[in-house]
């Protein structure tokens, strides 16, 4: 009785609080955006540069009274907020402001000039692509009951060694399996001293992540520093595949990437039905909720923890690969930037699902090249307040769309056979 009670009025304090997120944008949306002086129009191509089946108009929208008619739809939902709500579809309608308000943002920032929405979303894609691996990587571990928190460790461990290798072999491809060897390296590590020797894990994971942060530091600054020639590796080239890459706006978005873009999305898919339509993916979630329980129905639950971490590893050196292999083409300090920790955000914001992670990457990604693409444009905002966007986006994520979560009962509670 007392839950019952206590539901609606939990409910009324949640659409109150989404109601005030909604006046928070609109007050941006009209106090900001549709006060803009910095130029009337804005437009927005929607062909790519390298062609396609047939060219679209570009995309030309007067600034202001575009804003406004956005900020009115805004307006219209957070009254239906504070009054009726919208149940179980409030997480939905706040996704939906906060569309409109990027709409917005963009038709603000484009004022006055011209911004590429193909380019802005496969740019998207791309960098969603070691956020989502990384977050595949912590879904794996912590549906087996492993604390993983040394993504970000991987990533650098991936990146260095993939580097270095590709440069050593010129082969993205033996680069590819370096960079996971490392992955895999760091994540025994990991599963050792918390499988085995039952350390706390969360501690084991920041310590992992100091080690491997120190050490490729260490090593780029007496190592390629003064020897380039292991720090050119060849990159995987992008790929166009025939046909479908020609279809205007979607085609150069999903389908002319390159070939761990492609493979994340693969990736993502095998992993979804695996975790959730096998066997396989039964005894591993069984092992993160019930370990004694899986125990006597004869799952070895040890084994079957250092098979997910070791598997996470694979994902997560693949993520950390492609920076030096895909995006930037070489190795420098600290160049993964934190994204390990966001990649630990997507996995919590996806609720331990690849496909739910996956969207959340998507989100990430898009906020990061966002930052890059308005460093092009003449937006009154500084370079460095910018770069801190898919930080802030995080936080703003991770604040509101999380919720309650459960996560598995077993998670970070190490397992004695009795």
């Amino acid at each position: 009785m007392s839950q019952a009670m206590t539901t609606p009025a939990t409910q009324r304090r949640r659409e109150r609080r989404f109601g005030m997120f909604s006046l928070l944008v609109l007050a941006v949306m009209l106090g900001v955006f549709a006060s803009s002086t910095r130029g009337e129009r804005a437009t927005f191509i929607l062909n790519d540069a390298r062609g396609q089946l047939f060219e679209l108009p570009d995309l030309v929208l007067p600034v202001v009274p575009t804003v406004i008619l956005l900020s009115a739809v805004v307006a219209g939902i957070a009254a239906r907020q504070f009054t009726r709500g919208f149940g179980s579809r409030a997480v939905v309608i706040v996704g939906v402001v906060a569309l409109l308000f990027v709409i917005a943002f963009l038709t603000w920032a484009a004022a006055g000039g011209q911004l590429s929405v193909v380019g802005l979303l496969r740019g998207s894609l791309a960098r969603a692509t070691p956020i989502a691996f990384g977050a595949m990587a912590g879904v794996l571990c912590e549906r087996a009951g492993v604390i993983n928190i040394a993504i970000e460790g991987q990533f650098l461990a991936g990146a260095f060694t993939a580097a270095v290798v590709s440069s050593i072999a010129g082969d993205p491809w033996v680069g590819l399996i370096g960079g996971i060897s490392a992955g895999v390296l760091v994540a025994f590590m990991l599963a050792g001293l918390s499988i085995r020797f039952q350390a706390d894990q969360i501690v084991v994971g920041v310590v992992l992540i100091v080690f491997a942060t120190g050490v490729t530091s260490f090593l780029n600054t007496q190592v390629l520093s003064g020897n380039p020639q292991l720090n050119s590796p060849t990159r995987f080239p992008a790929i166009s595949v025939p046909v479908l890459s020609e279809i205007p706006l979607i085609g150069p978005v999903l389908f002319r990437q390159s070939l761990l873009v492609f493979g994340m999305i693969a990736a993502v898919i095998v992993l979804q039905y695996g975790l959730f339509q096998t066997r396989w993916g039964l005894r591993l979630r069984s092992v993160g909720e019930h370990p004694l329980a899986a125990d006597t129905v004869g799952i070895h639950v040890l084994a079957t923890r250092y098979k997910a971490v070791l598997l996470g590893g694979v994902f997560a050196g693949i993520g950390g690969s492609w920076w030096t292999l895909d995006a930037v083409g070489q190795f420098s300090r600290e160049m993964t930037g934190g994204r390990g920790f966001i990649a630990l955000a997507a996995m919590l914001v996806g609720r331990y699902s690849p496909v739910g992670a996956f969207g959340a990457a998507l989100i990430f990604g898009f906020s990061d090249q966002l930052a890059t693409s308005l460093q092009l444009l003449r937006v009154p905002v500084p370079s460095d307040l910018l770069l801190t966007a898919p930080y802030l986006v995080t936080i703003v994520v991770v604040a509101g769309l999380i919720g309650r979560l459960r996560v598995p009962a077993a998670d970070g509670k190490p397992y004695v056979k009795q």
